[in-house]
């Protein structure tokens, strides 16, 4: 068995009972992302891939914050007096979070609250699935710094999730989308008060570690990859991935549960 390392400098992560909860850690300026978190979040998730003693990631908000996105002073400044090879490698480590977060192999939660943009609103959208509060404000500022709105893989991604029309105009203008037009449009699958966010968010992540996880991890193989399948392409695909499935331990518990009126306990095998 391969455990999730625990040891990480650059933001905050508990594991309990297979849930991970992950935490930008700079509270007092609404949890910016460095250089350092960026590259430390994209090799753990990376790794998540990987190990065994984790189902689930919540990706929490911290001190009534989610994020406020790649640091003005840590970042923004030193990407202005970078050459083209330094920022083709920084470009390319960001979108590389949003891979591994994409590519881990489990379930990612995103819980937000109040101040969720730029950087910030990519590692939500790159989740599985969005949890807002009602305070929660939404931006893809890009625009708003003179740089494109196609970044992290925002063009490719946000348009499947909330619509082309929509996301063209968050994307175009930089503004704040509200809470209550995240939930409408698809990005937020629900609202919470601030006091429940984490209680919800924790109570879907162990809905879903109670389940099989292997499947699990072939479903969100199957959600990621279909995007770029055709119709076919994607039934033959579904059709390998859940043949595999029916070779599982899992299936057969559920399958003897079924026949002895239980309910089945997973293992993840």
């Amino acid at each position: 068995m391969t455990n999730a390392c625990t040891e990480v400098q650059h933001f905050k992560l508990s594991i309990t009972d297979r849930v991970a909860t992950v935490r930008l850690n700079r509270p007092d300026r609404k949890n910016p992302l460095t250089f350092e978190s960026y590259a430390e979040l994209r090799d753990w998730f990376r790794d998540l891939h990987y190990v065994d003693d984790v189902d689930v990631v919540v990706f929490a908000s911290n001190g009534g914050n989610f994020s406020s996105g790649g640091d003005v002073h840590d970042i923004i400044g030193p990407l202005t007096r970078m050459n083209m090879k330094d920022l083709m490698r920084f470009t390319r480590m960001t979108g590389d979070l949003v891979k591994a977060i994409m590519n881990c192999g489990k379930p990612v939660i995103a819980a937000v609250d109040g101040i969720c943009v730029g950087a910030g609103a990519i590692i939500a959208m790159a989740s599985d699935m969005r949890i807002a509060t009602p305070e929660t404000k939404t931006a893809f500022l890009f625009t708003r710094v003179g740089l494109a709105g196609c970044d992290m893989g925002a063009c490719a991604i946000l348009p499947r999730i909330i619509g082309q029309s929509r996301a063209a105009e968050l994307l175009y203008t930089g503004r704040s989308m509200s809470a209550q037009e995240g939930e409408a449009w698809g990005f937020y699958s629900r609202l919470v008060s601030t006091d429940a966010l984490e209680t919800e968010a924790q109570g879907m992540a162990d809905r879903i570690k109670s389940g099989p996880n292997f499947a699990h991890m072939m479903t969100k193989t199957m959600l990621n990859q279909e995007w770029s399948m055709s119709i076919d392409q994607a039934i033959e695909a579904e059709a390998q991935a859940q043949a595999i499935c029916m070779q599982t331990e899992d299936f057969k518990r559920a399958y003897n549960a079924f026949v002895a009126k239980e309910k089945p306990v997973f293992e993840g095998d």
